[in-house]
């Protein structure tokens, strides 16, 4: 069945240059941006009470955006500067370019890798003795902790924001022929803000097998899933998946 509308439960991209803007126009469909999640921050009263000194630690892993504004807004509310001598570890070069909002960008302090946390392992492994601080959400991908426990890695997480449903209800769902999902709780504020949402003939993708299992959990049916085999991400998938149906 051909596809006209697509919802990304994402912001909307920044800049004009991305993936799914030329992804619309090469297949003619409209893409829509709506966050189907939200952050909320947690105060410095209630950091404080994980008992972490920002200043015990000699780097910090970046794994989104948020956890970089999430970082030094609550460095700020503690009153604390990092050292000019902290290194960044970042998932991928988009996270460690958005962190020139905070930091001068230096080649000697600002390290990142193409996307996942195991391209980050084989960089970090170049920098003996440090100790990482980890800024998360409540929610966080559980690979992370385990990779850098695998690897011998000395990191201490620290839960600095909670991630949130979003309130969806100026969103009429049954407009789109496909929902792209790239988080557990993507699913659970779908069904949270439509709770008698019946799929019919709207696809559902997924961005990796927490995501899709997420998916089956609600009894939903799992259409498009990445990343795939020479398509590392969803954007990609999208276009396979398009190539198919609207010929």
């Amino acid at each position: 069945m051909r596809v006209k509308n697509i919802l990304i439960t994402q912001p909307k991209p920044e800049t004009d240059k991305s993936p799914y803007f030329d992804l619309a126009k090469k297949f003619n469909v409209k893409i829509d941006f709506c966050p189907f999640i939200k952050v909320e921050p947690i105060a410095a009263k209630d950091f404080r009470q994980e008992k972490i000194n920002i200043y015990d630690y000699t780097s910090v892993i970046f794994t989104s955006r948020n956890a970089i504004d999430q970082f030094f807004r609550m460095c700020g509310e503690m009153r604390m500067s990092p050292p000019e001598s902290m290194k960044y570890f970042c998932l991928s070069d988009s996270i460690a370019y958005y962190l020139q909002k905070y930091v001068v960008f230096r080649k000697r302090k600002i390290f990142f890798g193409r996307q996942t946390i195991e391209d980050l392992i084989e960089i970090m492994n170049r920098h003996n003795g440090e100790k990482f601080l980890v800024p998360s959400a409540d929610i966080q991908k559980q690979r992370i902790n385990e990779v850098l426990e695998e690897n011998n890695i000395k990191f201490k997480r620290a839960v600095m924001y909670k991630t949130v449903c979003s309130e969806l209800g100026t969103i009429n769902i049954y407009n789109y022929d496909i929902l792209v999902f790239f988080s557990p709780l993507d699913v659970k504020s779908l069904i949270r803000n439509f709770p008698k949402f019946k799929q019919n003939n709207t696809r559902i993708a997924a961005f990796g097998p927490t995501v899709s299992k997420a998916v089956s959990g609600a009894r939903l049916r799992l259409d498009i899933l990445a990343p795939m085999p020479g398509a590392p991400s969803m954007p990609m998938v999208l276009a396979q998946y398009l190539k198919k149906v609207n010929k």
